[in-house]
């Protein structure tokens, strides 16, 4: 990409999407496109091919989607697969149509089967049933997958297709109800921890600046500590322990979302969809087990109370543990460890006003 090259970043306000705009911006990129979704939808065909024919832009990170943990993902199965492939399916077609040079779609772990050989290679998509927690979105995004590919073989074009591990950093989710894993864990130590000290202030201005979800938001009455503490308990938040969905003993793999937007960039300067392949995974190749993940965040976020496990409710995945020898032969690697992602991304969560 030359600096002075026109781009289109799809999602910039979303977490995947802000930092690939940072990185952007830091490389000294001043020709970037982006849209609210209030200034454009993407999950509209003809809309979206306006944009992309009065804009012209040269290079596109597709970062736009519908996001959120097992809860909205259970609950709203219908509007994550119906908004995700229109919204991969519009900027993919309208890409090609006004001849962009370079896409990068970016998908997610889950397009993996439920129980695929660990660590997951490139080659075991579509080898088994998907998670039946996310199968709606997951499907969405190997749809995505093969809308790139199948243009690359007809059409020639340079698409690529980028699968990131679970993400967390700045400008993410903290909505308890469609947060991904890390930030939602994180705030209810948070809000636990401030519970256990009586900060009600602290708490009112944490409330005010997300939401909890379940409608339970409209049921708090700020003037009454009773009501907010009784809030807080709804959503596993108590002054003496956190209360954790599962058992615990499931893996997962995290990484800041600084790293995936330099490995994005990395592959749009360096590599095409030759090189690449179909598709190919973000990730260290290593995980932690979710017990010790707790404890990580309950550690650096200094909650001293205990953690209780519902187990009425559900692990989702067992492990998802990606292999990184592709995109290591690649030429790429994370940069930054666990314990100090997660210790830089508290100190940005719990310092804002």
């Amino acid at each position: 990409m030359e600096k002075n090259a026109k781009i289109f970043v799809a999602g910039h306000n979303g977490l995947v999407g802000s930092a690939i705009l940072r990185r952007l911006q830091k490389e000294g990129f001043k020709n970037i496109i982006t849209r609210t979704h209030t200034e454009l939808d993407l999950t509209n065909q003809a809309e979206t091919l306006a944009f992309f024919e009065k804009e012209r832009p040269e290079y596109v990170f597709l970062a736009a989607a519908k996001v959120g943990g097992i809860l909205a993902n259970k609950t709203y199965p219908a509007e994550f697969i119906y908004q995700n492939i229109m919204i991969a399916s519009n900027v993919i077609h309208s890409a090609y149509k006004t001849g962009v040079k370079k896409l990068l779609n970016l998908g997610s772990s889950c397009i993996y089967p439920r129980l695929a050989p660990q660590p997951m290679v490139e080659d075991c998509l579509l080898t088994g049933p998907l998670e039946s927690t996310n199968e709606a979105y997951a499907l969405a995004k190997i749809s995505a997958i093969k809308l790139c590919r199948y243009y690359n073989e007809q059409y020639g074009t340079n698409f690529i297709s980028v699968m990131p591990t679970n993400q967390y950093g700045i400008g993410d989710n903290f909505n308890m109800e469609t947060a991904h894993l890390l930030p939602m864990i994180m705030r209810r130590f948070h809000l636990a921890k401030l519970l256990s000290k009586g900060d009600f202030e602290a708490i009112k201005k944490d409330l005010k600046r997300y939401k909890l979800g379940w409608k339970l938001d409209e049921t708090v009455d700020f003037d009454d500590n009773k009501s907010i503490e009784k809030a807080l308990n709804n959503v596993g938040a108590f002054k003496d322990k956190v209360v954790l969905w599962g058992d615990g003993s499931v893996y997962r793999e995290m990484m800041c979302s600084d790293d995936l937007a330099d490995a994005c960039f990395y592959l749009m300067q360096n590599k095409d969809y030759k090189e690449i392949g179909e598709h190919v995974n973000i990730t260290k190749g290593d995980d932690i087990l979710l017990k010790d993940l707790f404890e990580l965040v309950k550690k650096v976020v200094g909650f001293e109370g205990e953690i209780s496990y519902d187990t009425s409710k559900p692990n989702g995945t067992p492990r998802k543990m990606m292999d990184a020898t592709r995109i290591k032969d690649l030429g790429w690697e994370p940069k930054i460890p666990l314990d100090k992602g997660v210790e830089d991304f508290y100190n940005w969560y719990s310092s804002l006003d």
